[in-house]
C-alpha cells in the first residue's frame, strides 16, 4: 500500500527540507519501506548524501498543501531526532526515523528501500474526512502542473471545491484556498489561453 506522509531529510546547508512523500510499505508495518522520488528533487538528493531521514504519520492537510507547493511558514516546529541527523514534525501524529539501505536508480523515479531505527507518537491519528482527502488529490495534482492538461486539473478543483466546501474545516478550507491560488498564478505565468478558475 501507499502512504501519504511527509518526509524530513536534511539539506547539505544544515536547514530541514519538507516534502509530502508517499511510501510503499505493508499493512501496519513500518519497520521496511520504500520511497520513490524523482532524481532531480531536493528529496532524495539529501537521502543520497546523509542516507537517513525521518517519515511522519499527520492528518495536517494544511500541511500537505503548503509542503507540496514550497510555501511552509517559517515558524514551523522543529526537533532534532534522537537516532538519525535529522530534525521532525512536533506537529504530526507520530513519526519514523530511518536509514537509506538501498538505491536503485534505474528508472526516473528512483527506488529507495529503508530501515526504520526509530519511532514515535506524539498523538493520536484524528482520521481524514472527505474532505482532508480532497485536499491531499488537491496537493498532488499541484505538484503535477507542468505534465497534466490545464483542462483536466480545473475540472478536479471544481470537483473537489463541491466536497471541500460542505464536509471541511477552516483548515481544509485555508488549505484548498492556497491550492487554488497557486494553481492560479501558474497559468497566468505560462500565459494559458485558458487560465484554470477552480471553484474558490
Amino acid at each position: 500500500m501507499i502512504l501519504e506522509s511527509i518526509v524530513t531529510t536534511r539539506n547539505e546547508d544544515g536547514t530541514t527540507n519538507i516534502a509530502p512523500m508517499g511510501p510503499h510499505c505493508q499493512r501496519d508495518s513500518f519497520e521496511q519501506f520504500e520511497l520513490r522520488p524523482f532524481q532531480e528533487s531536493t528529496t532524495f538528493l539529501n537521502l543520497v548524501r546523509t542516507g537517513e531521514g525521518v517519515m511522519h504519520v499527520t492528518d495536517d492537510v494544511l500541511l500537505f498543501a503548503q509542503a507540496a507547493i514550497h510555501q511552509l511558514p517559517h515558524d514551523i516546529a522543529l526537533k532534532r531526532a534522537s537516532s538519525v541527523d535529522c530534525e521532525f514534525l512536533l506537529d504530526s501524529c507520530r513519526y519514523y526515523e530511518f536509514r537509506v539501505t538501498h538505491i536503485d536508480t534505474s528508472q526516473t523515479r528512483a527506488s529507495i528501500q529503508c530501515e526504520s531505527v526509530a519511532s514515535s507518537r506524539i498523538k493520536d491519528f484524528f482520521g481524514f474526512n472527505r474532505a482532508m482527502s480532497m485536499v491531499v488529490e488537491a496537493a498532488i495534482l499541484a505538484t503535477r502542473l507542468d505534465f497534466r492538461p490545464p483542462q483536466e486539473i480545473r475540472r478536479c478543483y471544481d470537483e473537489f471545491q463541491q466536497v471541500i466546501g460542505k464536509t471541511g474545516g477552516e483548515r481544509e478550507l485555508a488549505a484548498f484556498a492556497l491550492l487554488c491560488d497557486y494553481v492560479r498564478s501558474h497559468d497566468q505565468k505560462i500565459g494559458s489561453e485558458q487560465p484554470a478558475r477552480p471553484a474558490c
